[in-house]
């Protein structure tokens, strides 16, 4: 059987940059711009992006069985288990674009009339209320000794709360009204048993998250004109990306001139 090897390219086709066809600020590309907006910069300006990490199948594995289990009542028009344990006067969400919205390759867009920047995000689930009043919801799974309850502080949760903002606000811009609190729900993998067995053991709770809107307008402003500098923007306070270039760049350099004398 072949070995199956994945080269990284580090240059993408234009029209996958920003100004071309195929172009889409996604949300995890906001993410990039808060964390570098010179890896930002490289990546949607440039076209080439950061090495890749491997896909945490696992996670992945999750969410999909997490996705069938909410069909199932989505297609009953019935609430959840955990619906009905943390008292959300909700059902699963039904509408003819759901499944392009949680595609990862298209999802919902908008496209921002002051800066032209067409803005998407792929939703994990959606509830309704009622009254017809959208929660947005995004699948997480870990292993932590504690119970998750609410979020911290730590840049990958201050990341889910921003990410479920732009998820607010797509759906907003698209129209609908949508709750101001959103939830993870969250399945925590137990590693205080005596065995594996061939299973993991989860614990899934509904974290809520209270989401902000009022950022976007200055970040997309502060996007397009990251965009359309010709300069070269500044790097992340913690970027490690920009630190090993800059390291690995003068190791390089010294080298290369050492050898040509």
């Amino acid at each position: 059987m072949a070995t199956f090897q994945k080269r990284y390219n580090p240059d993408r086709s234009s029209e996958w940059n920003y100004g071309g066809a195929k172009w889409r600020l996604s949300r995890s590309k906001i993410d990039l711009f808060f964390e570098c907006p010179r890896c930002f910069y490289l990546d949607n300006k440039l076209g080439t992006k950061r090495p890749s990490f491997p896909s945490f199948n696992l996670n992945i594995a999750v969410d999909e069985l997490f996705k069938k289990e909410f069909d199932i009542h989505r297609k009953a028009g019935t609430r959840h288990p955990i619906m009905e344990k943390y008292q959300i006067d909700a059902v699963p969400f039904t509408h003819t674009e759901l499944d392009v919205w949680r595609d990862n390759f298209a999802g919902i867009e908008h496209t921002h009339e002051a800066t032209g920047l067409t803005v998407s995000g792929a939703v994990d689930d959606i509830w309704v209320q009622p009254d017809g009043t959208l929660i947005i919801i995004d699948y997480k799974s870990t292993s932590k000794a504690e119970r998750i309850e609410a979020l911290g502080d730590s840049p990958w949760e201050i990341q889910y709360t921003r990410q479920l903002g732009v998820y607010r606000w797509l759906l907003e811009q698209n129209g609908f009204t949508v709750a101001t609190t959103g939830y993870l729900v969250y399945a925590n993998a137990d590693k205080d048993l005596d065995a594996f067995d061939d299973k993991l053991i989860f614990e899934t709770t509904l974290v809520p998250v209270e989401t902000d809107v009022s950022w976007i307008e200055t970040a997309l402003s502060e996007i397009k004109t990251t965009l359309e500098t010709e300069g070269i923007p500044a790097s992340g306070e913690l970027c490690e990306y920009c630190s090993y270039r800059e390291a690995a760049g003068k190791k390089l350099l010294h080298l290369h001139n050492k050898l040509k004398k």
